[in-house]
């Protein structure tokens, strides 16, 4: 990681301006390891609210590559075909198939995702 600051001076201190809001405490986590880093030290371990869980980081990935392929002009069959192959979406009618309600929220997830909604990953919001 490289941090450039315009006109630090080291023998002068430095502020941060921290907003009290509902993420002060994730704000403060971020300048302490801001600071070690600052110091030259490692800046340890991230806080467990910044940390994101295997299944979330998956869901995460369908959701970009289902918003991918909407937007490329993908029907939401062949979304869940590339997501899910071809044997999962022939498994069941499509209009009543669980991989169809499963297709249609990852795509309506990463849509909010892309109009704002991934600033909740940024506070840590679960």
């Amino acid at each position: 990681m490289s941090l450039w600051l315009k006109g630090e001076r080291p023998a002068l201190p430095m502020a941060a301006l921290v907003p009290l809001d509902e993420t002060v405490l994730l704000r403060l986590a971020g300048l302490m390891r801001l600071k070690r880093r600052l110091d030259r030290h490692p800046a340890g371990p991230l806080p467990s609210a910044w940390q994101i869980t295997a299944r979330l980081r998956k869901r995460l990935l369908s959701m970009i590559r289902a918003l991918d392929g909407r937007l490329e002009g993908a029907s939401y069959r062949e979304v869940a075909m590339a997501l899910y192959g071809p044997e999962a979406v022939a498994r069941f009618p499509w209009k009543t198939s669980s991989v169809r309600g499963q297709t249609i929220r990852l795509v309506a997830d990463a849509v909010a995702m892309m109009d704002g909604g991934y600033r909740k990953l940024l506070r840590a919001s679960r």
